[in-house]
């Protein structure tokens, strides 16, 4: 991971990884991933589908043990502590695997058996909030019920680290900004944790502090929101003469365009780069900050950084 991009101290992490691998078979699932997510705040976790999103987060749960690396959640082993860690955290998956036979208050009942700390009243405003019918069966609850009722169910006992793993998957856009901005919002400002994975790149910038990217098992980058952003820029470069081909401009992560200008993002090296660029006959005419979708595209098509 590139130096530019620090991260806080295992000391204050509520989460921390250190140099965690893991291969399913002949695929490297993970490859000396180390991760820091401070306490409170949002933390976003991106990456296509397959980069290795879930797995980590499965070791954070402790339903993998480390092949290699540390992994320590509150300051303990989630494998070896793994009730002790559960106890203080919350999670929603993906597949939002509730037993269907259930009616919603039902779940609720048995749910609150785990947790000590179980608010009921708070369950019950929770439940008002999200409109979800005490009577009815899980089973015949629509996505968007369903994610809500997930969600209900990992902060009712008030839980100090939120894990949620595509939070807003296959769910309406009005829910999607429920969820996100109003629930995982407040539980960051009430100084709770929430480390949540997504694809969906726009909802992440909107609502994470933090943020990481995994691309092919790899941690690419790993930083606070605002300073990833700054790091990469998106130069428009023109040539007194029109290039034949894209320019191959050192320190580059993605060129594109056509003619005589051409957008280019890169990293920390722009000033090489603009170097690089004016020996070919170029000039910046333009230099923005990118949005996080294009430096994630970038980034992915690069790989990890070295």
């Amino acid at each position: 991971m590139d130096s530019t991009f620090p991260s806080p101290s295992s000391a204050e992490a509520v989460i921390a990884v250190t140099g965690l691998s893991r291969r399913f078979g002949s695929k490297a699932a993970l490859r000396d991933v180390s991760l820091y997510v401070p306490r409170g705040g949002v933390f976003g976790l991106v990456g296509e589908n397959g980069a290795g999103k879930t797995t980590l987060i499965k070791h954070l749960l402790g339903l993998f043990r480390a092949q290699s690396g540390a992994v320590r959640v509150f300051g303990r082993d989630p494998v070896t502590h793994n009730v002790e860690v559960l106890g203080r955290l919350g999670y929603l998956s993906e597949q939002r695997d509730l037993p269907g036979w259930m009616r919603v208050d039902e779940l609720l009942r048995y749910t609150e058996g785990f947790y000590p700390k179980w608010e009921r009243a708070y369950a019950e405003q929770l439940r008002q909030q999200f409109a979800l019918p005490q009577a009815t069966r899980v089973r015949a609850l629509s996505q968007g019920q369903l994610a809500k009722l997930g969600l209900l169910l990992a902060l009712a006992h008030r839980p100090e680290l939120l894990l949620l793993d595509e939070p807003s998957s296959g769910l309406d856009p009005v829910v999607r900004r429920e969820i996100l901005e109003t629930i995982i919002r407040s539980a960051a400002d009430e100084g709770r944790t929430v480390l949540f994975s997504s694809h969906l790149l726009d909802e992440v910038e909107r609502v994470s502090d933090y943020l990481a990217m995994i691309h092919d098992g790899c941690m690419v980058f790993c930083g606070p929101l605002e300073q990833v952003k700054q790091l990469h820029r998106r130069l428009i470069i023109r040539f007194e003469t029109a290039p034949s081909m894209p320019p191959r401009l050192e320190g580059a992560l993605s060129v594109s365009g056509h003619g005589r200008e051409w957008k280019v993002l890169c990293g920390e090296a722009n000033a090489r780069l603009t170097a690089h660029a004016a020996s070919l006959g170029g000039v910046v005419v333009d230099d923005q900050t990118p949005t996080l979708d294009e430096i994630f595209v970038a980034r992915a098509g690069q790989g990890p950084v070295t």
